[in-house]
């Protein structure tokens, strides 16, 4: 995996999911979206650090246009996101995207492993930047402030 900094569209993995993203009928994108993050929400084996990367990039897209998102700018992001177009989420999504990150953040994730093993320590900007993610996430998933504390990242 080549990853050159420490945002949700900044690797290989991450751009590539958006490249399929992207390339998707619009139809489609909801789909995709959704089941990425199912997916890794649900894998109760070791989670593979490609998983993540792309559900970190769905999760992104899905925080995006909540209070407190980070706009879509990336060159890596889908064309069609960048340019100034949308996606209908519905509301469900905030949730799903919050169980994603929780999982990425727990036990048995590559992702994690890797992260930790790169920093030494748990306070690096992979880590502030899933944080953030979550917690805008976390505010808006069913239109409701939520002040659950996101779980241990050890």
């Amino acid at each position: 995996m080549g990853t050159w900094d420490t945002g949700p569209f900044d690797n290989d993995t991450a751009a590539d999911w958006c490249g399929d993203l992207n390339d998707a009928s619009p139809d489609d994108r909801l789909t995709l979206i959704r089941v990425t993050l199912t997916q890794t929400a649900d894998e109760d084996d070791y989670l593979d650090s490609s998983e993540a990367c792309e559900a970190i990039a769905a999760a992104a897209i899905v925080a995006a246009p909540l209070t407190g998102g980070q706009p879509i700018t990336s060159a890596y992001a889908p064309d069609f996101l960048i340019d100034g177009g949308s996606l209908h989420l519905p509301d469900d999504l905030a949730t799903l995207a919050v169980d994603a990150i929780d999982r990425i953040m727990a036990e048995n994730s590559e992702w994690l492993d890797l992260w930790q093993d790169a920093a030494g320590t748990a306070a690096n900007a992979a880590f502030d930047n899933i944080r953030s993610l979550r917690a805008v996430l976390a505010q808006s998933r069913n239109g409701e402030q939520v002040t659950d504390a996101p779980p241990p990242l050890f």
